[in-house]
């Protein structure tokens, strides 16, 4: 009788589907806003093509810290106390609050302009310790080439920004290097919370000629407040984030950050499978896109040059 117990055990055993032992994922923002959206989506598009999909295997995490920093430290602090396998934390204020709350679980940041300014490693190519992830550094020098071209009689940038962001202040130090040498001026303006968004953009009415949004999340999350005052008063308004060009900026070279976040998944599962991600290295996000918006333009007063259209990546009309 023992016998046929085991071998029924047995016939069972084998009829049952493998399944595959669940992973937890856990993934955190500074705020939402379509760009940092666009990146949560494209780690989750990346985990499933590597076969971790939820419902079956893959328990998928999601917070948003809504643009305060103390709530980037709790959530910081709550996925500690969770536990979970891999910790994806989305944009330079939620990495450095995981960082600095997490030491003993793998953590693949993204969308980090500066990791070494930032302080999340402290070498790109050997990370070291529990960190990993994804830079978005901005091609500076060509934003300021597009400005330029679109735009050849401007004498100064118009820099909007939170001077609270490590990663828009390691931003500015580029723009003025790569600005000065093509003979323009930064006018700086910061806004601290996106309430004072567009307070920030009216002051650079009559101090500059155009504005520049850089991958700054407070300025990206209250665009809208800039587009209308850039609208008003004619002052042409460019972003580095190609995902705010549809929300009214003239133009942007920048990345898919759907894509940005393929990558960063990507690495996600070299964790997954048991590489350490201290050992593997900060890299800085493959692809460039050129948005520009037809519409927008007209409404600052600017007609854009066939040579931008013809390159475009994709025209807003």
């Amino acid at each position: 009788m023992r016998s046929l117990l085991i071998a029924l055990a047995a016939t069972v055993a084998i009829a049952l589907p493998v399944r595959a032992e669940e992973v937890t994922v856990a993934v955190t923002a500074i705020v939402e806003h379509p760009a940092l959206d666009a990146a949560r989506d494209g780690v989750k598009e990346a985990l499933a093509a590597a076969g971790y999909k939820e419902g079956e295997n893959l328990k998928f995490v999601y917070e948003s810290a809504q643009g305060n920093p103390a709530t980037a430290a709790q959530i910081a602090r709550q996925f500690a106390g969770d536990a979970p396998d891999v910790i994806v934390p989305i944009s330079t204020p939620s990495a450095q609050a995981v960082v600095s709350a997490i030491r003993d679980i793998p953590v693949v940041f993204t969308a980090v302009t500066d990791p070494l300014g930032a302080q999340l490693v402290k070498d790109m190519e050997k990370p070291g310790g529990n960190v990993t992830g994804l830079s978005d550094m901005s091609p500076i020098a060509d934003h300021v080439a597009l400005i330029k071209e679109i735009l050849p009689e401007a004498k100064s940038i118009g820099y909007l920004y939170n001077s609270g962001e490590a990663n828009s202040v390691s931003l500015l130090a580029v723009l003025k290097e790569e600005a000065e040498k093509a003979g323009l001026t930064v006018v700086e303006s910061a806004a601290t919370k996106s309430a004072e968004v567009q307070g920030a953009a009216r002051a650079l009415v009559g101090r500059a000629d155009v504005i520049y949004v850089p991958t700054d999340n407070t300025i990206v999350s209250a665009l809208e407040g800039a587009v209308a005052v850039a609208e008003e008063s004619k002052l042409p308004l460019f972003t580095a984030d190609t995902d705010s060009v549809s929300r009214g900026a003239i133009a942007a070279l920048g990345f898919n950050y759907f894509d940005v976040g393929k990558q960063t998944g990507e690495v996600v599962v070299r964790v997954l499978k048991g590489e350490n991600p201290g050992d593997i290295p900060v890299k800085v996000a493959a692809g460039t896109d050129l948005v520009v918006n037809k519409t927008a333009a007209g409404k600052m007063g600017v007609t854009l040059p066939e040579s931008v259209l013809s390159r475009a990546t994709r025209v807003i009309e």
